[in-house]
C-alpha cells in the first residue's frame, strides 16, 4: 500500500471525470485499427485512445446512447470498464489460448468478462458463464447470445454445484461480488451503501465462493480472482486464505511499468496481486491475482440439489433427417454437432459433445452453443440466436436496414422498407444480424424478442 497517494486519490474522485471504454467483437468487425469505414458518416462513438492491456479495446471521447445504436444490439462491441479488461492480459500470460481450454466464468453477469474471454479463446474451447442470482441470468444470456459464438454455455448454479465437475476446468475466473469501493468515481451513489459491515460480509461470501470452486479446477489449472474493491480484506486477505487451505502457487504477471499498475504481496503467503488506482491509470479501482493449483483432483463430491436440467435425457446426436435437410438450407450442416433440446436444436462446436453431456448432468443450463430453431412443417423455423450467430449460408434472405428502420425493428415496430418475397428474412444493420421478420401477403411479422425490445 506504499504507493497509495491519498491526495491524488481524492482529487480524481472529486473531478467527476468519467472514463468510458469498449472492447470490440473480433467475430463481428466494424472498425479497422480504431478507425471507422469512410462510408460511415454517423458512427456511434469516437475513439480517444487505446486501452493498453487489451487488444481491440478502446477509450471513448464521450458516452453516447448505446441503446440507440443498432451495432450495440448486434453484438459488435461491449461497453466495459477499462481496468477490468486487464483480464485479457492475464489470460494471455498464463494460458495457451490457441488450444482447447475449458473455462468457467463463475460470477459472470452481466457478461462483460465472458464476452472478453470468448474473444480470446479458440473456437474449439468451452466457456461456461455462470450466474447464481436468477434475476441476473437473462442479461447474461442476452449478452452471450449477441456475441454469437458456438462454444458458449450459460448456467444458473450455486458455486457449490461445480463440485460435481471435479477437475473439469483449465481456467476458473472469479470476478467476485464485492463492496464496490473501486467504482465510487463511476457511481458516486454507491458510496452511500458502503460500510465495514458490507466489506466483512463480502469477504465471507468470497471465501465460500473460492472454496466451493476449487475442486472444479484441474491440477496445474489457473484461478484468476478479481474484485472492484480497494479493501485488503476482500483482496490480499482472500488470496492468503486460499494458500492456507490449498496447495497452490502465486503466478506473477509482467505489466508494462508505464501502465502504473501496482503490484502487491499478501501478508502471509506473499502472493502477488495487481491493483488499479484511478489517479494512476485511466480506469476505475480494480484488483486481480492469479493462482495455480498444485494438488491432484479429488473424488467427486455429491452435492444435493433440486436443479432442473433443461435438456431432454436422450441421445444428443439424434435429430430427424427432415431437420437435417431443412437446416441445410440455412447453415453448413456438416460444421457442427447437434443437440436436441425439447423441440429445438442447438449447434455446438464438434469437440464439445462430451463436455455437454457432463455439464447437463450437473448444471441447470440456460444456453448451450447456438439455438438454431426447430423443424417446421415445410421449412425451418429459425431461433433468434441464429440471427445473431453469423453462421448463415447464402440461402436465407437478408434485409439490410438504415438506422431509423433498424431502431423501429428493435422497438418491435413496423418499418418502411419491405421485401417482395414471402418467408423469413434476417434483419441486418451494416451487414450484422439483428433478428428475424416473416413476410406475409399483407404484413410483416416482427420476431424480435419482446423482452429485448428497446423502450426509447
Amino acid at each position: 500500500m506504499d504507493h497509495f497517494d491519498p491526495q491524488a486519490f481524492r482529487s480524481v474522485h472529486d473531478s467527476g471525470e468519467q472514463v468510458i471504454s469498449v472492447h470490440m467483437n473480433p467475430g463481428k468487425p466494424i472498425m479497422q485499427d480504431g478507425c471507422w469505414p469512410d462510408d460511415f458518416t454517423d458512427p456511434p462513438f469516437q475513439i480517444s485512445g487505446k486501452v493498453p492491456w487489451a487488444k481491440d479495446a478502446w477509450y471513448l471521447s464521450t458516452r453516447p446512447s448505446f441503446t440507440l445504436d443498432p451495432l450495440f444490439h448486434a453484438g459488435t462491441y461491449y461497453v466495459q470498464e477499462a481496468s477490468g479488461l486487464f483480464l485479457a492480459f492475464a489470460l494471455k500470460q498464463v494460458a495457451d489460448l490457441s488450444g482447447k481450454l475449458n473455462v468457467l466464468d463463475l460470477c459472470a453477469a452481466p457478461g462483460g468478462k465472458s464476452t472478453l474471454i470468448q474473444s480470446l479463446i479458440s473456437a474449439e474451447s468451452l466457456l461456461v458463464s455462470n450466474e447464481v442470482i436468477k434475476s441476473r441470468v437473462p442479461v447474461l444470456y442476452q449478452n452471450i447470445t449477441k456475441w454469437g459464438g458456438a462454444n458458449g454455455f450459460v448456467s444458473n448454479n450455486d458455486p457449490a454445484h461445480f463440485k460435481q465437475l471435479p477437475g473439469f476446468f483449465d481456467l476458473v475466473i472469479i470476478d467476485a461480488p464485492c463492496s464496490g469501493s473501486g467504482l465510487f468515481r463511476k457511481d458516486p451513489q454507491a458510496a452511500d451503501g458502503w460500510s465495514l459491515e458490507s466489506v466483512n460480509l463480502c469477504s465471507q461470501r468470497q471465501r465460500r465462493i473460492l472454496t466451493d470452486a476449487w475442486d472444479t479446477l484441474k491440477e496445474n489449472g489457473f484461478l484468476i480472482y478479481s474484485t472492484c474493491s480497494y479493501s485488503k480484506e476482500e483482496n490480499e486477505d482472500i488470496v492468503d486464505g486460499i494458500f492456507q487451505q490449498f496447495n497452490c502457487v502465486s503466478v506473477p504477471l509482467t505489466p508494462d511499468p508505464a501502465w502504473h499498475i501496482i503490484e502487491t504481496c499478501s501478508e502471509h503467503a506473499g502472493a502477488l496481486g495487481y491493483r488499479f488506482y484511478p489517479d494512476k491509470i485511466r480506469g476505475e479501482g480494480f484488483f486481480l491475482s492469479v493462482i495455480q493449483k498444485k494438488e491432484p483432483v479429488g473424488a467427486i463430491t455429491t452435492v444435493r440439489s433440486n436443479l432442473r436440467v433443461t435438456y431432454a435425457k436422450q441421445n444428443p446426436e439424434r435429430i430427424s433427417k427432415t431437420a437435417v435437410k431443412q437446416l441445410g438450407n440455412w447453415i453448413d450442416a456438416g460444421s457442427f454437432h447437434y443437440v436436441a433440446a425439447g423441440e429445438g436444436i442447438h449447434a455446438l462446436q464438434p469437440g464439445l459433445a462430451d463436455d455437454f453431456i457432463q455439464l447437463k448432468k450437473a448444471l441447470y443450463l440456460k444456453k448451450a452453443g447456438i439455438r438454431l430453431g426447430k423443424e417446421g412443417e415445410n421449412d425451418w423455423i429459425p431461433d433468434h440466436e441464429l440471427a445473431l450467430a453469423d453462421i448463415l449460408n447464402e440461402k436465407p434472405s437478408r434485409l439490410d436496414l438504415e438506422k431509423p428502420d433498424a431502431l423501429r425493428f428493435l422497438r418491435g415496430e413496423s418499418f418502411e422498407k419491405g421485401a417482395g418475397e414471402k418467408g423469413w428474412h434476417q434483419i441486418r444493420y451494416r451487414n450484422h444480424g439483428l433478428g428475424w421478420v416473416k413476410m406475409l401477403d399483407k404484413r410483416i411479422n416482427n420476431y424480435y424478442p419482446k423482452s429485448w425490445r428497446i423502450r426509447i
